[in-house]
């Protein structure tokens, strides 16, 4: 897509603090960080989110975020890390090309991905049981 801003830095276009790159993927620090290190999976092709993304792409997605939080675990000495990947803007997606957010999580840093826990009630649990099918 010629007018996305990811696709133009996936793509070498726009500089970028490059962490990794392969033919399909670059991962980059993100300019706004939420903490220290947090970085960004972009594919290099254009989707707008995982549910356009292909499979084997996803998967490879997946692996690449295991192996750099794997890596800048050691590099940060963070205690964890949050991977976040959100889709539509109902989710918080504000830049719609597919790409997965890397957080380096440290006790007491504030940053947070929260929500208040509601209740699974026996009519929503039936509702979406019945309706639900991977055929």
């Amino acid at each position: 897509m010629s007018d996305c801003i990811f696709c133009k830095i996936a793509n070498g276009e726009i500089p970028s603090a490059t962490l990794y790159e392969d033919e399909d993927f670059r991962v980059i620090l993100d300019l706004g960080p939420a903490n220290k290190g947090h970085a960004l999976v972009l594919p290099k092709q254009h989707y707008a989110n995982l549910y356009e993304i292909p499979d084997e792409l996803a998967g490879k997605a997946m692996v690449l975020a295991k192996k750099i939080i794997t890596r800048m675990r050691d590099v940060l000495g963070c205690d964890g890390y949050n991977v976040v990947q959100n889709n539509g803007e109902a989710a918080g997606q504000t830049v719609f090309h597919f790409h997965i957010h890397l957080i380096p999580r440290s006790f007491g840093d504030n940053a947070g991905i929260t929500w208040t826990p509601g209740e699974l009630t026996e009519e929503d649990k039936q509702e979406i049981l019945e309706k639900f099918s991977m055929d």
